[in-house]
Parts: structure tokens; C-alpha cells; sequence
């Protein structure tokens, strides 16, 4: 286990993560309409932007446990093949205890949630598309 490419390879999964993210929470005008309906559940813009770089630390502690987690893991098929399962399960995991989660804690409508479940899965897919290439066959 190479400590420098499970660096590397977590850093590419995070910025990843934050492309894709950015790219639909921002760009998807439907989403962001959703999202705006529930204000007085998230933080202003200004405010969330004060601790954005706790967030940002955390989600790259988090990719990082998962680059170990898929490096302990790692299955047959090819690089790609395990990088789909891979995201796909940690897109279930992340949708079952974070957005089911919160559509039962918090006062936020089926249609934010739905979109949130479908949002998340595919962006942990493609983070675990990218540590399977990024990591590529190191293991085998």
C-alpha cells in the first residue's frame, strides 16, 4: 500500500466530488428552485461559505477512508468494473443514511429528497469511478 498514491488518488476523487457536485447542485435549475424552498433549513450563502473549509476538510477525510476501504476490497473485473460497484454501493450506503435520513428528521419535500438521492448516488459513482482509476491495478 503506496501512501503517496492513496494520497493522489484521494485528492482526485475529491476534486471529482466537488466538479460534479458543483456542476449539479449549481447548474441543475430545477434542483437549486427545490433546494431554495427550504431556506430556513440551510445556511445562507455568505454563512456557508464561513464554513466551507470544514466541510471541505471532512469530505476529503471521508474520500480518504474510502480510497483505504477500496484499496482493503478490491474485487475482480476490471478497473472500471470495480470502480462502478464500488461508487454504487457507497451511493446506496451514503442515500440509505444521509438523505433518507434527513427526508425523515427534517422538514424537506419528497421531490428535494428524490433529487438529493439521485444527485448523491451518481456523484459517489463517480468518485468511486475515479479512485478505481486513479488507484488502478496496484493492488492486484
Amino acid at each position: 500500500m503506496n501512501l503517496a498514491h492513496i494520497l493522489l488518488t484521494a485528492l482526485a476523487a475529491f476534486v471529482a466530488y466537488f466538479i460534479f457536485g458543483g456542476v449539479v447542485f449549481m447548474g441543475v435549475p430545477a434542483l437549486k428552485r427545490e433546494f431554495e424552498k427550504h431556506s430556513a433549513l440551510y445556511r445562507p450563502h455568505d454563512d456557508l461559505m464561513k464554513v466551507m473549509p470544514l466541510g471541505m476538510a471532512a469530505t476529503f477525510v471521508a474520500i480518504l477512508v474510502l480510497v483505504h476501504i477500496y484499496v482493503m476490497i478490491q474485487g475482480h473485473g476490471s478497473v472500471l468494473q470495480r470502480g462502478l460497484i464500488f461508487g454504487g454501493m457507497i451511493g446506496v450506503f451514503f442515500d440509505c443514511v444521509f438523505v433518507v435520513h434527513n427526508h425523515v428528521n427534517l422538514k424537506v419535500s419528497a421531490k428535494l429528497s428524490i433529487q438529493q438521492g439521485v444527485a448523491y448516488f451518481f456523484e459517489w459513482l463517480v468518485v468511486g469511478i475515479v479512485i478505481a482509476l486513479v488507484y488502478g491495478n496496484q493492488g492486484t
